[in-house]
C-alpha cells in the first residue's frame, strides 16, 4: 500500500503528503476501469484520461500497470507541454527502495538506451530538414499533374490508361510515406502544424482519415507484434501468425480457413484487397462512428478534386474503375513494404520487455541503398524508426551505428537483410 512522506514547499509550507507505491501495487492497475501507469519514477492514474488522450485511448491503455517512461518520450515532442495534462494526474511516486524499471527488466540497458537517446538529440538527429520534406511533397504534386496532362494530351487509350495508374499509384504509395512523417510529428516542431499538415496530406492526397491512422499506428508502434494489442497483427482470423498463435488455434480447434494453405491464399487476399477493401471500409465506417467530420471533409475533398479532374475523360464509372485499380496496385505495394519489417519477426503474446528488446524483436530492417529509401519511404530502416518515431526519415542512418552497437553490447539481435529475402521471408 502507499505510503505517506511530507515534502516542504518553496515556501516552506508543507505540502499535501506523497504517496509511495510498489510495483506490486502498480501492476494491479491494468484493468479497463482502473489504468495507472509510471513516468519517470512517478505514478498517474490514467483511467478517466484516457478517452482524451490525442493518440486514442487504447494505446495509453496498452502501458498500464507499466513503466512508460521510454514509450512517452518516444511519442512526444514537447514533453513539457505534455507534464502539463499529466500534472492533475499524478497520484504518488514509486517508493524509494523500488527500482525505476518494473518486472526485472535489465536496468543498465534501459538507463543506456535513454544515454543513446540524449546523444542522439545533441547531435540535432531530431531536428527535419524542411527543404527534404518540400522535395518529397513537390515529385507528389508533380505525378499528379503529369497524370491529368498526360491524359489531357493522350486521351484515354489502354496504354495511356495503364501509365496514368502506375503512375497514381506512385503519387499515393508517396503521399503514404509522407503523411507518416506528419503523422509521427517528425517534420515540424510544432505539434499542431505537424497535425494541420498530416491532414491535407492523408486527407485532401490519399482520401482516408488522419484520426483512424493515429488510433491504429500508435497502438503498433507501444506494443509491436503484441497480439490483442497490435492491430496490424489481428488478422481476423484470415491468417495464423508467429509461433504460438497456431498452436492456440490448434488447441482451441478453430479453423476459419484452411490455415495450411495460407501461404497461397496470401496473394489472393492480403496484397490486392488490403487498401481497396479493408481499409475503406473501415476509414469510413470509422469516420462517421466516431464522428471524425473534419477527416471526412478532407476525404471528400480528395474524392471531389479526384472526380472533377477523370471524369470529363472516363466517365464517372470508367473514374471510379481507375480509382480502384490504383488502389489494388497500391495495396500490393503497401503491403508487401510494411509486413516486410515486421510479419517475419517474432508475433507473440506481452512479454512485458524493455523498449529497445521489445522494438528490436518484432522489427528488421532492409538494407540501404537510394532506391530502397525511395521505395519504402524509409520504413527499410524500420528498427530505428521504431526506437525513435518521432526522427525525421533522412537522419535514421546518421543514428543507426549507435543502436546496432549497443545492440551488439547487450546481445539484442539486430536484423537486416537484402530487400528481395525480405519479400520470400513474408511468405516463409
Amino acid at each position: 500500500m502507499g505510503k505517506g512522506g511530507e515534502k516542504g514547499g518553496e515556501s516552506g509550507e508543507p505540502e499535501a503528503q506523497i504517496r509511495f507505491y510498489t510495483w506490486e501495487e502498480i501492476q494491479k492497475h491494468n484493468l479497463r476501469t482502473d489504468k495507472w501507469l509510471v513516468i519517470e519514477r512517478k505514478v498517474y492514474n490514467v483511467t478517466k484520461w484516457a478517452n482524451r488522450h490525442p493518440g486514442g485511448h487504447r494505446v495509453i491503455s496498452h502501458c498500464a500497470g507499466e513503466d512508460a517512461t521510454d514509450a512517452f518520450q518516444a511519442f512526444h515532442i514537447n514533453p513539457t507541454l505534455v507534464q502539463k495534462f499529466l500534472k492533475p494526474l499524478l497520484i504518488g511516486e514509486l517508493a524509494p527502495g523500488e527500482p525505476s524499471q518494473d518486472r526485472d527488466k535489465n536496468s543498465q540497458l534501459v538507463e543506456d538506451f535513454r544515454t543513446l537517446r540524449k546523444t542522439a538529440e545533441d547531435m540535432n538527429l531530431f531536428r527535419a530538414n524542411p527543404l527534404f520534406f518540400s522535395l518529397y511533397l513537390g515529385h507528389i504534386i508533380a505525378m499528379e499533374v503529369l497524370a491529368w496532362l498526360m491524359v489531357s494530351y493522350f486521351g484515354t487509350g489502354w496504354i495511356t490508361t495503364l501509365i496514368l495508374a502506375c503512375v497514381l499509384t506512385t503519387s499515393q504509395a508517396q503521399a503514404g510515406w509522407l503523411q507518416h512523417d506528419f503523422g509521427h510529428l517528425s517534420v515540424f516542431k510544432k505539434s499542431s502544424w505537424n497535425h494541420i499538415v498530416h491532414k491535407f496530406i492523408i486527407g485532401h492526397l490519399k482520401g482516408a482519415s488522419a484520426n483512424w491512422w493515429n488510433h491504429r499506428h500508435f497502438q503498433h508502434h507501444a506494443k509491436p507484434n503484441i497480439f490483442k494489442k497490435d492491430p496490424d497483427v489481428n488478422m481476423l482470423h484470415i491468417f495464423v501468425l508467429g509461433d504460438t498463435q497456431p498452436v492456440e488455434y490448434g488447441k482451441k480447434k478453430l479453423k476459419y480457413l484452411p490455415y495450411n494453405h495460407q501461404h497461397e491464399y496470401f496473394f489472393l487476399i492480403f496484397p490486392p484487397l488490403l487498401i481497396p477493401v479493408y481499409f475503406q471500409i473501415q476509414i469510413i465506417s470509422t469516420m462517421i462512428r466516431r464522428r471524425f467530420w473534419a477527416d471526412l471533409a478532407w476525404a471528400i475533398s480528395y474524392y471531389l478534386r479526384y472526380f472533377i479532374t477523370y471524369t470529363p475523360f472516363y466517365g464517372v464509372l470508367g473514374s471510379l474503375s481507375l480509382l480502384t485499380f490504383v488502389r489494388f496496385l497500391e495495396s500490393h505495394w503497401f503491403v508487401w513494404v510494411t509486413q516486410m519489417n515486421h510479419i517475419p519477426m517474432e508475433i507473440d503474446c506481452e512479454k512485458h520487455r524493455d523498449w529497445l528488446s521489445s522494438q528490436v524483436a518484432a522489427t528488421c530492417n532492409i538494407e540501404q541503398s537510394f532506391f530502397n529509401d525511395w521505395f519504402t519511404g524509409h520504413l527499410n530502416f524500420q528498427i530505428e524508426h521504431h526506437l525513435f518515431p518521432t526522427m525525421p526519415r533522412h537522419n535514421f542512418w546518421k543514428v543507426k551505428p549507435l543502436v546496432k552497437s549497443l545492440c551488439a553490447k547487450y546481445g539484442v539481435q539486430y536484423e537486416e537483410k537484402p530487400l528481395g529475402k525480405a519479400f520470400v521471408d513474408i511468405i516463409g
